[in-house]
């Protein structure tokens, strides 16, 4: 249907094995459908592109296109699954990660693989179509809750906005405390780009600052993928090139601290070979810990130019022992918010030299 500014809540019942149109705005449109698997996917077009989001799994943004190239990494799945565990359902855009714990278990954590809030059911979904000083814009929320006796009751609530003809994807998420006690609380925002052959990555981060993570490698690893790791030991910035063919396996994990602007945001990019590329920008001062991700291998290929988080991938033992953990009160809420995209050769500029103001802080 046509429609002015609107908000309306989002039935279940709408996604179905046919795709179907459920709203327009000017050039921006909502379809809902469902996957064989039986996951309800928004299709939400805006004359530059579309995303894909599940809005009531996670509120994943599952994949995303913009000019006719696709952002997202490549992995096994063809489709989203129906499940919580965190390696089922592998290779969206954008994952939320955290809740009660995030990153891998250590030898002490018992706790799922990044947390609660990937995969969580959201009951309830909106989509807000409206108009500002940037123009027309869609946004979809969702809310969901997650309540462990003895443990947490905690309220999670995700949204997504994108702009009539733009290439940039809004993000933010709240996270409410319901139980009486204070919520030890992580999050990490999971944003997996698909690496470019000869792309160069950009951030404003100090080399010296940069936090290694040695993967282990077992007798059995190919000897190219023994001499990347290597290589990276040796000479950290040297990562930042992406070389064709080169494997990063099983990945590479490396933690920055970086600088922000006046405005208190900060900026990564994937810069390509064509001066296009791939950014991420939000404030350190809601996610003080950088965190670059990259695998390359026969089954997945990605790259996280910046996972913005509350701290280290290292699960919730070591979050504890270095004092990590965000405490959200009783009745309070976390909240934080960031942007990600595709960028034009202009656009990429402009961030690339601002990153390189950023490192002269």
């Amino acid at each position: 249907m046509s429609i002015e500014t609107a908000s309306f809540r989002l039935d279940p019942a709408l996604f179905t094995p046919m795709e179907m149109l459920v709203a327009r705005f000017g050039t921006l449109t909502a379809t809902a459908f469902r996957y064989r698997s039986g996951v309800a996917g928004l299709r939400l077009s805006n004359g530059a592109g579309e995303i894909v989001v599940l809005p009531f799994q996670g509120q994943q943004v599952w994949d995303a296109h913009f000019h006719g190239r696709r952002l997202t990494m490549r992995s096994m799945f063809d489709e989203p699954r129906q499940t919580r565990d965190y390696l089922r359902n592998y290779g969206a855009l954008l994952i939320h990660c955290g809740g009660t714990a995030m990153g891998n278990p250590g030898s002490e954590d018992r706790h799922p693989v990044h947390g609660e809030l990937p995969n969580l059911p959201l009951d309830q979904c909106w989509l807000d179509f409206g108009r500002d000083g940037q123009g027309p814009y869609v946004d979809v929320r969702s809310e969901g809750r997650d309540t462990l006796a003895f443990s947490h009751d905690f309220v999670a609530r995700p949204r997504l906005r994108i702009r009539e003809g733009a290439t940039e994807i809004e993000a933010s998420l709240a996270v409410e405390n319901r139980a009486g006690t204070p919520l030890p609380f992580m999050y990490l925002a999971h944003i997996n780009f698909r690496p470019v052959d000869g792309a160069v990555l950009h951030d404003a981060a100090v080399d010296s600052d940069i936090v290694l993570r040695r993967p282990q490698l077992d007798d059995a690893a190919p000897a190219a993928v023994r001499d990347y790791h290597a290589s990276v030991a040796a000479d950290v910035p040297s990562h930042r090139s992406i070389g064709a063919g080169v494997p990063v396996l099983p990945e590479l994990v490396l933690t920055m601290k970086v600088a922000a602007g006046n405005d208190g945001w900060t900026h990564a990019v994937q810069r390509h070979p064509d001066g296009a590329g791939d950014f991420v920008s939000y404030r350190p001062s809601e996610l003080p810990y950088a965190v670059r991700w990259m695998t390359r291998g026969p089954d997945q290929d990605a790259l996280g130019p910046v996972l913005p988080a509350t701290a280290p991938p290292d699960g919730l033992a070591a979050a504890k022992r270095n004092g990590q953990l965000v405490s959200i009160a009783p009745g309070e809420a976390f909240h934080t918010a960031y942007r990600f995209g595709a960028a034009d050769a202009a656009t990429t500029n402009r961030l690339v030299t601002s990153i390189a103001a950023l490192q002269q802080r």
